[in-house]
């Protein structure tokens, strides 16, 4: 149990049964009546955000989130399997909960997996990651009608839009939030 006193951004409260991540929240005291907390919160299921205010002092209380760095080993079925690289301890986070994060998972990359009480709440893939174009068309020189880019599919599977110049087998960063091209990765 906390108060709203000891709101900080990124502690996760547990709301009438569902957990709630602090994206925002400021202290207010107005000059007549009582100070309050007002709040944005993400729900850290479904993602839904929500405004809501709170008197200043009110009991929260806080849920206890487990975030830790593990590999992805491997999928198994509709289940993805990952690895704490400290206990060697596997986690079996079933696909849904992963979501659209599986587009930009390889096998043996690290991602952050955050847990309530050994229950899989969501996956964190880093901010960009480099993968490696498995099919692109050739581009036609001279051809701007489409804005200078072509689909290209990655080692994963992901479709990504890429400038024209690029080729089946070159390296690119790509962004995992919105699956957009980050450049390319030489080397």
């Amino acid at each position: 149990m906390a108060t709203t006193n000891d709101l900080k951004n990124g502690m996760v409260l547990n709301l009438d049964g569902q957990l709630w991540s602090v994206v925002n929240f400021q202290h207010v005291k107005p000059g007549k009546g009582g100070a309050f907390v007002r709040t944005t919160l993400k729900n850290v299921l479904s993602g839904k955000v929500v405004d809501k205010t709170f008197n200043a002092g009110t009991k929260v209380d806080t849920a206890n989130v487990d975030r830790r760095e593990m590999t992805y080993l491997y999928q198994d079925g509709v289940d993805y399997v990952f690895m704490d690289g400290d206990t060697f301890d596997q986690l079996t986070v079933p696909g849904e909960t992963v979501g659209g994060a599986a587009k930009y998972m390889l096998e043996n990359n690290t991602a952050t997996v955050a847990t309530h009480d050994g229950v899989p709440l969501y996956v964190e893939l880093p901010a960009s990651v480099e993968l490696v174009i498995q099919h692109t068309d050739p581009g036609i020189q001279g051809d701007r009608s489409t804005g200078g880019t072509k689909p290209a599919q990655v080692e994963t599977g992901a479709e990504v839009q890429v400038p024209l110049f690029l080729s089946t087998g070159e390296k690119i960063k790509v962004d995992t939030r919105d699956g957009r091209y980050l450049g390319r990765v030489s080397g």
